[in-house]
């Protein structure tokens, strides 16, 4: 089959790397890929969010199937365009898409399926905000309503928190136009989750669950970020819990989404909070995560290229999927100064000697080869060091192994993912 992936993050060097291994894989395109996704595959020069040049290569190259990797192509439209041209897309319509691209509409439409999750409201006045903070008190979750790159939830501690949060997504308008409405949410104890489901419309697939670790610093200290790392599986989430959530969670959301006439077929991401009621709903996405699919990649025994193909043709009731017993861990080493101010054109080196590391494997982020053919660094999260072992230490201490082989003195990572299980 010939296969276009889009995106050029570590998500999608962890989708190439599983999809190289397909026994069902001719060719494989990624537009616009990086450093590390052109050692297993053919990238071009197309934007993720340039839908009519993704479906132009795509009918130039008679590709079977395209991948969408990030969310920005799908809520732009990109499955949509595909369809138009008779092209098999993995990933949903614009309008089942709103499930990330719109928290407003993800809390209508879980409501409507009575699905657990956080008490809400959605505010349009920065004033009349503010005072719904104040009647409720801290801690509360302020939301950027639309895409802000995974940065655009505060979880306030005080009063004033929410406040300046307020002040700085919806009149600052730090995040854009994502922020012209606002959601105030419920802040759910417990621990969180994310937890993956493949769908086809009707059918839905449980896949595996992942913890990210989305501070910037060691003990979940500092801002939110993209992801500094992940583990798999999550100890907390249980057999037991992983039946509770896509039968309360998954399933009816997938039913609602049906009755609305906008059907979801793609992977559906569940950010979870397991409280002591039970597992409840955070957020979804539509899309795979980053930094978990690296570590989902990892555990995946099956055929990925199957697996998808049977979403996008409504098969997914005669399919199942293999995981591996194993552990896996990735550590994202990001440049100094994110997710704030960073530099861009920092030599990395080391990598042959990372990928020595028994079980390690590393995924490229933001790098690039400059005119002398060294690898740099061209984003804020540049690098994924992963590694797969019998018990989770094994595959921390891997994972470890692996990044103190990189020599990058102008990056960073946390010294601490996976501390909650280990702990």
């Amino acid at each position: 089959m010939q296969v276009l992936l889009v995106g050029g993050g570590g998500r999608e060097h962890a989708l190439a790397w599983a999809l190289s291994g397909s026994g069902l894989l001719g060719k494989l395109w990624v537009a616009p890929g990086n450093a590390g996704i052109a050692e297993i595959a053919e990238c071009v020069a197309i934007g993720a969010e340039d839908v009519a040049g993704l479906v132009a290569f795509a009918q130039a190259q008679a590709v079977d199937l395209v991948v969408v990797g990030p969310e920005a192509p799908l809520t732009l439209g990109l499955a949509d365009a595909c369809a138009a041209a008779g092209i098999r897309c993995f990933g949903p319509s614009a309008a089942a898409a709103k499930l990330e691209g719109s928290k407003a509409f993800t809390r209508e439409v879980t409501t409507a399926a009575g699905v657990p999750g956080a008490e809400w409201a959605r505010f349009t006045d920065a004033a009349e905000a503010r005072a719904y903070v104040r009647r409720k008190g801290a801690p509360i979750v302020v939301k950027a309503d639309g895409l802000a790159a995974g940065k655009g939830v505060v979880v306030a501690a005080t009063v004033a928190e929410a406040e300046q949060a307020i002040t700085e997504i919806m009149e600052e308008r730090v995040h854009g136009a994502a922020g012209a409405e606002i959601l105030i949410e419920e802040c759910l104890m417990g621990q969180e989750v994310s937890f993956f489901a493949l769908c086809d419309g009707t059918t839905a697939l449980p896949m595996a669950a992942a913890q990210d670790h989305k501070r910037v610093g060691d003990g979940d200290t500092g801002p939110n970020t993209g992801g500094m790392g992940a583990y798999s599986p999550p100890p907390a989430f249980t057999p037991e819990i992983e039946a509770q959530v896509m039968d309360r969670i998954i399933r009816p959301t997938l039913a609602e989404m049906a009755k609305r006439g906008t059907p979801f077929r793609g992977v559906l991401f569940a950010g979870l909070m397991l409280t002591e009621s039970g597992p409840r709903l955070i957020e979804f996405n539509v899309r795979f995560g980053d930094p978990e699919c690296q570590v989902l990649m990892l555990r995946l025994q099956s055929d990925l290229l199957a697996a998808l193909l049977a979403a996008c043709d409504g098969e997914l009731d005669r399919f199942a999927l293999r995981w591996s017993e194993e552990a896996a861990m990735v550590v994202v080493m990001a440049a100094k100064g994110y997710p704030g101010a960073y530099q861009k054109g920092s030599v990395i080196e080391g990598l042959e000697r990372a990928a020595q590391v028994p079980g390690a494997q590393v995924f490229h982020a933001g790098t690039a080869r400059d005119a002398h053919g060294s690898l740099v660094a061209t984003g804020g999260r540049v690098l994924g060091v992963a590694a797969s072992g019998a018990t989770l230490a094994e595959a921390r201490g891997a994972a470890y192994a692996a990044v103190d082989a990189v020599n990058w003195p102008e990056g960073f990572c946390r010294r601490d993912i996976g501390w909650r299980a280990l702990n």
